[in-house]
Protein backbone atom coordinates (compact mmCIF):
# COMPACT_ATOMS: atom_id res chain seq x y z
CA UNK A 1 0.00 0.00 0.00
CA UNK A 2 1.27 3.47 -1.02
CA UNK A 3 1.78 5.89 1.83
CA UNK A 4 2.69 9.10 1.99
CA UNK A 5 4.25 10.63 5.78
CA UNK A 6 5.13 14.37 6.18
CA UNK A 7 6.97 15.95 8.59
CA UNK A 8 8.96 19.17 9.75
CA UNK A 9 6.62 22.16 9.45
CA UNK A 10 5.96 24.34 11.90
CA UNK A 11 5.61 28.10 12.65
CA UNK A 12 8.58 30.60 12.04
CA UNK A 13 9.78 34.12 11.44
CA UNK A 14 10.08 35.44 8.40
CA UNK A 15 13.84 34.98 6.96
CA UNK A 16 13.99 31.36 9.12
CA UNK A 17 14.27 28.04 7.66
CA UNK A 18 12.75 24.79 8.15
CA UNK A 19 13.22 21.20 6.81
CA UNK A 20 10.55 19.43 5.72
CA UNK A 21 10.68 15.62 5.56
CA UNK A 22 8.82 12.91 3.18
CA UNK A 23 8.85 9.12 4.10
CA UNK A 24 7.10 6.55 1.16
CA UNK A 25 6.33 3.37 1.82
CA UNK A 26 4.72 0.81 -1.02
CA UNK A 27 6.48 2.19 -4.09
CA UNK A 28 9.68 1.00 -5.75
CA UNK A 29 11.02 4.83 -4.08
CA UNK A 30 14.61 4.96 -6.25
CA UNK A 31 12.92 4.89 -9.63
CA UNK A 32 10.35 7.33 -8.62
CA UNK A 33 10.84 11.42 -9.28
CA UNK A 34 9.51 13.00 -6.11
CA UNK A 35 7.55 16.29 -5.82
CA UNK A 36 6.37 18.87 -3.32
CA UNK A 37 3.35 20.71 -3.12
CA UNK A 38 2.10 23.26 -1.06
CA UNK A 39 -1.87 24.50 -0.58
CA UNK A 40 -2.43 27.63 0.81
CA UNK A 41 -6.15 28.43 2.47
CA UNK A 42 -8.35 29.49 -0.26
CA UNK A 43 -5.62 28.51 -3.02
CA UNK A 44 -4.84 25.65 -5.18
CA UNK A 45 -2.65 23.13 -5.09
CA UNK A 46 0.74 24.40 -6.58
CA UNK A 47 3.88 22.23 -7.32
CA UNK A 48 6.84 23.47 -5.39
CA UNK A 49 10.10 21.24 -6.45
CA UNK A 50 10.77 18.18 -8.14
CA UNK A 51 13.75 15.95 -7.96
CA UNK A 52 13.96 13.27 -10.23
CA UNK A 53 15.29 9.45 -10.07
CA UNK A 54 18.52 10.64 -11.38
CA UNK A 55 18.93 13.67 -9.14
CA UNK A 56 17.78 16.13 -11.51
CA UNK A 57 15.57 19.37 -9.69
CA UNK A 58 13.57 21.85 -11.15
CA UNK A 59 11.76 24.42 -9.28
CA UNK A 60 8.54 26.91 -8.93
CA UNK A 61 10.04 30.35 -9.69
CA UNK A 62 8.37 31.46 -6.48
CA UNK A 63 10.95 29.11 -4.11
CA UNK A 64 13.93 29.21 -6.19
CA UNK A 65 17.36 30.31 -4.72
CA UNK A 66 15.53 29.70 -1.57
CA UNK A 67 14.27 26.05 -1.53
CA UNK A 68 16.01 22.94 -1.88
CA UNK A 69 14.67 19.17 -2.85
CA UNK A 70 16.85 16.32 -2.14
CA UNK A 71 16.56 12.63 -1.40
CA UNK A 72 17.71 9.36 0.51
CA UNK A 73 16.58 6.53 -1.38
CA UNK A 74 18.20 4.36 1.51
CA UNK A 75 15.75 5.72 3.47
CA UNK A 76 13.16 6.25 1.11
CA UNK A 77 12.71 9.75 2.26
CA UNK A 78 12.86 13.03 0.46
CA UNK A 79 13.49 16.41 2.41
CA UNK A 80 12.55 20.17 1.40
CA UNK A 81 14.72 22.42 2.50
CA UNK A 82 13.52 25.85 3.55
CA UNK A 83 15.20 28.94 3.77
CA UNK A 84 14.72 32.69 3.35
CA UNK A 85 11.40 31.75 4.62
CA UNK A 86 8.69 34.31 3.18
CA UNK A 87 4.93 34.87 4.88
CA UNK A 88 3.65 33.89 1.22
CA UNK A 89 5.37 30.47 1.78
CA UNK A 90 2.80 30.04 4.51
CA UNK A 91 0.67 26.36 3.37
CA UNK A 92 0.38 22.84 3.86
CA UNK A 93 3.11 21.17 2.14
CA UNK A 94 2.68 17.74 0.42
CA UNK A 95 4.42 15.53 -1.10
CA UNK A 96 4.02 13.17 -4.08
CA UNK A 97 5.71 10.39 -5.86
CA UNK A 98 4.72 11.39 -9.47
CA UNK A 99 2.16 10.90 -11.92
CA UNK A 100 1.93 7.46 -11.43
CA UNK A 101 0.87 7.47 -7.87
CA UNK A 102 -1.02 10.91 -8.32
CA UNK A 103 -3.74 9.94 -6.46
CA UNK A 104 -1.66 9.44 -2.94
CA UNK A 105 -1.41 11.84 -0.91
CA UNK A 106 -0.23 11.74 2.85
CA UNK A 107 -2.00 14.43 5.32
CA UNK A 108 0.66 17.23 4.89
CA UNK A 109 2.76 18.96 7.12
CA UNK A 110 1.63 22.70 7.81
CA UNK A 111 4.19 25.48 7.27
CA UNK A 112 3.71 29.01 8.88
CA UNK A 113 6.07 31.99 8.49
CA UNK A 114 4.71 35.16 10.62
CA UNK A 115 6.14 38.64 9.50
Amino acid sequence: QVQLVESGGGLVQAGGSLRLSCVVFGIIFRDNAMEWYRQAPGKQREMVAVIGAAGSTNYADSVKGRFTISRDNAMNTVYLQMNSLKPEDTAVYYCNAGAYYRGYWGQGTQVTVSS
